[in-house]
């Protein structure tokens, strides 16, 4: 069983940068990857970046594309996201997820969730 806890989020202004971590315990995740979806207020919770595990590929949603980098350490069992150029919009909160089951990017897709981190940017 995969635990994933997500620590790192906090109040920005818009412009600036933070970093999320994802800490992964439990089985390994060799073969397989971590994504970040976030959730707005009265919204439905969207993909924003995935990286695969072992070759480090990635993929990001057109929102954050050139924003937002999502790396890892594996050495730590680690995935983080650097959000840079952060805007208001980008107020949310951050799930890492992990367990992909393949296709397209949906939160249906994923197995295991963390609690997730709250992301405010102020205009």
């Amino acid at each position: 069983q995969v635990q994933l806890v997500e620590s790192g989020g906090g109040l920005v202004q818009a412009g600036g940068s933070l970093r999320l971590s994802c800490a992964v315990s439990g089985r390994t995740l060799s073969g397989h990857g971590v994504g970040w979806f976030r959730q707005a207020p009265g919204k439905e919770r969207e993909f924003a970046a995935y990286r695969h595990w072992s070759d480090g590929t990635t993929y990001y949603a057109d929102s954050v594309k050139g924003r937002f980098i999502i790396s890892a350490d594996n050495a730590k069992n680690t995935v983080y996201l650097q959000m840079n150029s952060l805007k208001p919009e980008d107020t949310a909160v951050y799930f890492c997820a992990a367990g992909y089951s393949g296709g397209a990017f949906r939160t249906d897709k994923f197995r295991t969730w963390g609690r997730g981190t709250q992301v405010t940017v102020s205009s």
